[in-house]
């Protein structure tokens, strides 16, 4: 199957992994990111436009592509973070094809699935990766941004927003 087949929400999300033998790994290997004890001034935040499951390889791939742009421009002075969490398990049954498939196969009987992957359930205005810098290098955390979201099976927009006082002691 393709990563877009499971870019809808479509009913209960199947999360429960006592019931489940050997649910697979997250591919995310960290969510955060750079110096998290900085004083930073900007914070660039990353949100999905639409109600969407993305899949753990896309937030990967999201991650890294962001990541590498913020270090090989930035150094380490920023912060990094992906907010959400590829708890949903996505279960496909598999079908065969070919010569006397219809041997091997029973259907559409007890067509629940095995589980292949993992992905997390965004709804509309939710941040997905949210970046924290300096004023000089506000304009880098937005290329990273729009790099991390040609990534991801969604539209997404890039917003700014400057820190207060009160957020940035803190």
């Amino acid at each position: 199957m393709k990563a877009r087949n499971y870019r809808e929400v479509k009913g209960m999300p199947y999360t429960r992994h006592e019931y489940i033998h050997g649910p697979p790994q997250s591919k995310i290997a960290k969510f955060t990111f750079g110096k998290p004890s900085e004083n930073y001034t900007y914070q660039v935040s990353l949100i999905s436009d639409k109600r969407v499951q993305i899949r753990h390889n896309a937030l990967e791939a999201a991650r890294i592509a962001a990541n590498r742009y913020l270090q090989e421009k930035l150094g380490d002075r920023f912060f990094m973070r992906v907010l959400v969490l590829p708890h949903v398990i996505l279960r496909e049954n598999k079908m065969i094809f070919g010569a006397h498939a219809d041997r091997l196969q029973e259907g559409m009987r007890r067509a629940f699935g095995k589980p292949i992957g993992r992905a997390a359930r965004v709804e509309p205005n939710q941040e997905i990766i949210v970046v924290q810098v300096d004023e000089s290098g506000l304009e880098i955390a937005k290329e990273a941004l729009r790099r991390a979201e040609a990534k991801l099976p969604t539209p997404c927009r890039i917003v700014v927003e400057r820190l207060s006082a009160q957020t940035i002691q803190s």
